[in-house]
């Protein structure tokens, strides 16, 4: 839609049309109402993980890879907070090796915060939170040496990962690790799918702290995408059916989208 410069009523009703459903369901979140979110079942099986960790007596370790502080770490945060949470509860060792200083102080508070959440503030140890180091495979010898000298019970990949991934799964399989991973990377899901228990696929990190939460805004927006991207497929679907019918029997149908939406104010 490039030239729309200025607005116009198509733009107000494509505004009204992304905007109203988000704050329609954030709105019925709110007000307790139950919303289904389909089931994803790498993060069912966090619960099933960190029990796994207890039982054995052997710690939990939860890396964010490679990310920064950026949106792929605040959608990453959310599984954090639970893990930790849970860990507290369950009395397991919970480890955190960070690559990025900066997002490690987030990182940090959010485990904080896990832990008073759960009455266990006590048991919280700033030096669970390790930083290893900022050159990519050094951090990756880092992490496989934790996760071998401790041996870890289970493990979460969740956040950025390149050419490390590979490495990092492959330590965790070597001790018997449960792993779930998940990454916006396409082309580290494959080397994730073979190495651990579960993989979460792109947008599902997106939407792992809605559903683990069930906090009312990041559930209402993650109902809300879902509406809108069913909506925008019917319209490609017309779209198409348009385009199709104009090809057969040209002129027949005269609308164009771009053009209703860049229509000026008719007075």
């Amino acid at each position: 839609m490039s030239g729309v410069e200025h607005a116009t009523p198509g733009m107000l009703i494509l505004l009204v049309i992304l905007i109203g459903p988000v704050l329609y369901y954030i709105r019925r979140a709110r007000s307790n109402r139950d919303m289904y979110v389909r089931r994803i079942a790498g993060i069912d099986a966090a619960e099933e993980a960190i029990g796994r960790s207890a039982e054995l007596g052997r710690p939990v370790i939860f890396s964010t890879g490679l990310t920064s502080v950026n949106p792929i770490l605040y959608a990453c945060l959310g599984v954090l907070s639970y893990v930790a949470r849970r860990s507290a509860e369950f009395n397991s060792r919970f480890i955190v090796p960070q690559f990025n200083p900066e997002a490690m102080a987030v990182v940090e508070d959010t485990v904080r915060d896990a832990y008073r959440d759960a009455g266990k503030s006590s048991a919280f140890d700033p030096q669970s939170i390790v930083f290893l180091s900022e050159s990519q495979f050094a951090f990756a010898s880092g992490y496989m040496g934790i996760v071998h000298r401790e041996q870890v019970a289970t493990a979460f990949l969740f956040g950025y990962f390149a050419a490390e991934s590979l490495i990092l799964a492959e330590a965790g399989q070597q001790v018997g690790a449960m792993q779930v991973a998940a990454s916006v990377s396409p082309e580290q899901v494959p080397f994730f799918i073979c190495t651990c228990d579960y993989t979460l696929i792109g947008e599902e990190l997106y939407a792992a702290s809605a559903y683990l939460s069930r906090e009312p805004v990041q559930l209402g927006s993650l109902c809300a995408q879902d509406t809108a991207k069913l909506v925008f497929f019917v319209f490609i679907v017309i779209g198409v059916g348009i385009a199709t019918f104009n090809s057969l029997q040209p002129g027949m149908i005269d609308l164009n989208i771009i053009e209703l939406i860049r229509k000026p104010w008719g007075f």
